[in-house]
């Protein structure tokens, strides 16, 4: 009897077992089945992510199972791991496509974007720190590695699933794809663009490899740019930027400064506010300023690229282009004020390591960076210092008494993502070191206190953009140097959670100046009066600017030719 109940005891648990596994098979089996449904049918772009997008037949999955259907078992193994590493390999492309879209306002480039991947990470290190950044990193590429892992596996497993039970996978492939056909006929579509009968997968993959020939031929074609003729490239220096003999010329680019900031939001009423009260302090202090818009190359970050494109007169919209540029002998604004007798400087505070471009293309006489202006005070988030004490130390290091006229490229920071916390203004003549600044990051909140809201996001902002403006401002009146000529532009526009998708790629720009005759120097221009460009400004592209710059104060009698032709 012992022997009985032990025997019953053991079948028990065999069956428990038995119907466990079969429970895991089964569970498996669904899982496998979602996981590549959702990878067929995830979308690319964040406000895309809707319940109704998720509403679709993918022709992919029907295509691989139906085709591993009449296949021996090896190759159709082949074929199941083949295509789970490429559809795996596609979904991480699609989280890419996310990131690129929320930050910069387009796709992941295969070929022209990884190079942006390092500097991301720096711009996470200055912003939260090394250690969680790396951290973060670490996980990313974890998480990268399992998305491939596991949708191959998922395919794989719905294959061999199919063909275990043939006539059923069949019939429903079968019926499935007759449904398909249809609803791509009546073009029946769940969210405006995202069809039933979806393709999206293959659209993908084709977009992918349509980007990466595009790059190939674009290498080729910029190249020509290059050695195309420059005019003023062979410009005489006693003709070449005459109409600024004796001025201080400073370009600032102020981080992030985007249309956005200044029409069509809820947070441009404030900076609108600082720009029109900024107008009528520099017209007591005797300085005039005229406004418009500039096209930039980038959007959301990647600066360089509004940097080398505004000074080289060249469209650099890509990190491949700007890698040809630094490697070229292009004729550049700094060149030509240092060809016509500047002195010429680089100050780019958010530098902490080597930027050989800065010698070998720009050909500053000077760079600044973090580690060289005598910066003794806090960081902010990803700013090594504030803006207000960039522009004393410049003014301390190069405006000195009896100095030679200053050409400078100023890249300003404290508008720099993630936008707090922020500094608050002191007094000229208190900023010292900049220990003055010291607790003042603790005054403000944090990027995590900060960054779950978008509302929140850009109010941060919007107050970051003040500040810069107040501070540049408030330099060129303390300054009060007759011969200075300030140009303040943006270099791109924030990320679309501050823009909101489909944004502009247009950046404010202004000239301040005491002296009339720079003014009149661009009277043909048709910039607005003032700091605030409305509308209706004139809008250039970024990289129209150099040409019409130098031609505008260049001697009367030259560069005409060159004037008409543009770019």
């Amino acid at each position: 009897m012992a022997d009985s109940a032990a025997a019953e005891t053991d079948v028990s648990a065999l069956s428990r077992r038995a119907r466990l596994r079969q429970i895991v098979r089964r569970t498996a089996s669904v899982l496998a089945f979602v996981i590549v449904w959702f990878a067929l049918v995830v979308p690319n772009r964040l406000e895309q992510l809707t319940p109704g997008a998720f509403i679709e037949i993918p022709i992919e999955g029907l295509i691989v199972v139906g085709i591993g259907l009449l296949l021996p078992p090896r190759p159709r193994q082949v074929l199941a791991a083949v295509a789970g590493l490429l559809l795996g390999l596609l979904v991480v492309v699609k989280v890419l496509d996310v990131g690129f879209y929320e930050e910069l306002d387009r796709p992941f480039n295969p070929v022209i974007d990884w190079g942006n991947l390092g500097p991301a990470l720096g711009v996470v290190q200055d912003s939260i720190g090394r250690f969680w950044a790396d951290t973060a990193a670490v996980f990313a590429l974890l998480f990268v590695i399992a998305i491939v892992v596991v949708v191959t596996w998922a395919v794989m497993r719905m294959s061999r699933i199919s063909a275990g039970h043939r006539g059923t996978a069949a019939r429903s492939i079968g019926a499935l794809a007759v449904v398909w056909i249809v609803l791509a006929g009546l073009g029946v579509a769940v969210v405006s663009g995202k069809p039933v009968a979806s393709r999206s997968t293959t659209a993908l993959a084709v977009d992918q490899v349509r980007a990466a020939g595009a790059a190939v031929k674009d290498q080729a074609k910029f190249e020509s740019a290059l050695v195309r003729k420059d005019s003023f490239s062979k410009a005489s220096s006693a003709n070449l930027l005459a109409g600024l003999r004796g001025k201080d010329v400073i370009f600032a680019f102020v981080e992030s400064y985007g249309q956005v900031a200044v029409q069509g939001s809820t947070l441009s009423p404030g900076v609108d506010s600082v720009l029109k009260a900024g107008t009528a302090t520099l017209d007591a202090a005797g300085y005039s300023s005229r406004s418009a818009f500039l096209t930039s190359p980038t959007f959301g970050g990647i600066s360089w690229l509004a940097h080398s494109t505004f000074q080289s007169g060249l469209w650099i919209n890509n990190q491949q282009r700007y890698n040809q540029l630094v490697d070229s002998k292009r004729f550049t604004l700094s060149d030509a004020f240092d060809r016509a007798g500047w002195r010429t400087v680089g100050d780019v505070p958010s530098n902490t390591g080597p930027w050989p471009e800065g010698t070998s293309f720009y050909h500053y006489d000077k760079l600044y960076d973090a580690h060289n202006v005598g910066y003794a005070g806090p960081k902010f988030s990803y700013a090594a210092m504030p803006d207000q004490y960039i522009l004393s130390a410049f003014q301390k290091m190069e405006l000195t008494a009896n100095h030679p006229p200053v050409m400078a490229e100023i890249d300003l920071v404290s508008s720099h993502t993630p936008w707090t916390p922020l500094p608050r203004m002191v007094a000229w003549n208190a900023v010292g070191n900049g220990s003055i600044f010291n607790g003042m990051p603790q005054q403000g909140p944090s990027p995590s206190a900060v960054w779950p809201n978008a509302k929140k996001v850009r109010a941060t902002y919007g107050k970051s953009v003040q500040y810069s403006m107040n501070a540049l401002i408030s330099f060129v009146t303390n300054l009060h140097d007759d011969n200075l000529v300030l140009v303040l532009m943006g270099d791109h526009q924030p990320a679309t959670i501050v823009t909101g998708p489909n944004a502009s790629h247009e950046v404010p720009i202004s000239i301040i100046a005491h002296d009339p005759k720079v003014m009149a120097s661009i009277s043909s221009w048709n910039w607005q009066d003032g700091l605030l460009p409305d509308p209706h400004a004139p809008v250039w592209p970024m990289d129209a600017f150099r040409n019409r710059f130098l031609t505008a104060f260049d001697q009367p009698a030259t560069s005409k030719v060159a004037a008409a032709r543009g770019r």
